[in-house]
């Protein structure tokens, strides 16, 4: 089942669900025990694939974008997801509200990466330190923080430390971010001269 549908909890759920819905027609509406079977198959087969987790780069035309690329960018988010993952619930443990919102900031940047690297995989070698480095590290860091706050007499000093290098990671992961979007725009000033010259020479400005 894992190979068709990813995880296999929509499995689960979709099971439990077209359970008690046979049990509920069957008991509670009496409707004959055949069409109650039906109708529990078909909610059970819509659920797995409504409740399948997405594939990545779900969407594009893979067919007009090199093999190596694809899996280059796949090898690198495979890698980075489960990163991505920990920042995001180290953002959620932390009770400080200055170092949460720092936290989550860096949680939103990475998904923002990950989504941008997902939907352009040529991009990915351009980030390819922020995901397989800053990234983790990131994560490690964070949980590190929310470690130590959460001792009952946690060292102030070392929460500055820890926390004077989040503040620098998220120099780190806005410069990474705003990289890869200027490479998203690497052709515009070149595009935009074109246009000018096509525009000169047709219409004489």
């Amino acid at each position: 089942m894992r190979g068709l549908f990813g995880n296999d909890w929509n499995w689960v759920v979709a099971g439990l669900v077209s359970a008690a819905l046979l049990i509920g027609m069957s008991t509670l509406t009496h409707f004959p025990f055949l069409v109650s079977a039906v109708i529990s198959v078909l909610v059970f087969a819509g659920l797995v694939f409504v409740l399948a987790p997405r594939q990545l780069f779900e969407g594009l035309d893979l067919g007009s974008i090199g093999g190596g690329q694809v899996a280059f960018a796949r090898e690198l988010l495979a890698q980075a997801q489960p990163a991505a993952d920990r920042l995001a619930a180290a953002a959620g443990s932390i009770a400080d509200k200055d170092m949460k919102a720092k936290v989550k900031n860096l949680s939103d940047i990475a998904a923002d990466v990950i989504s941008r690297v997902e939907a352009k995989p040529a991009s990915a070698p351009s980030v390819r330190r922020f995901l397989t480095y800053y990234l983790p590290q990131a994560a490690e860091v964070a949980e590190g923080y929310a470690t130590l706050a959460d001792r009952r007499a946690p060292s102030k000093e070392r929460l500055a430390k820890v926390g004077a290098v989040i503040a620098k990671l998220q120099d780190a992961f806005v410069h990474y971010a705003d990289s890869l979007a200027d490479s998203e725009l690497g052709t515009l000033d070149v595009d935009l001269r074109l246009i000018q010259e096509s525009l000169k020479e047709d219409i004489g400005r």
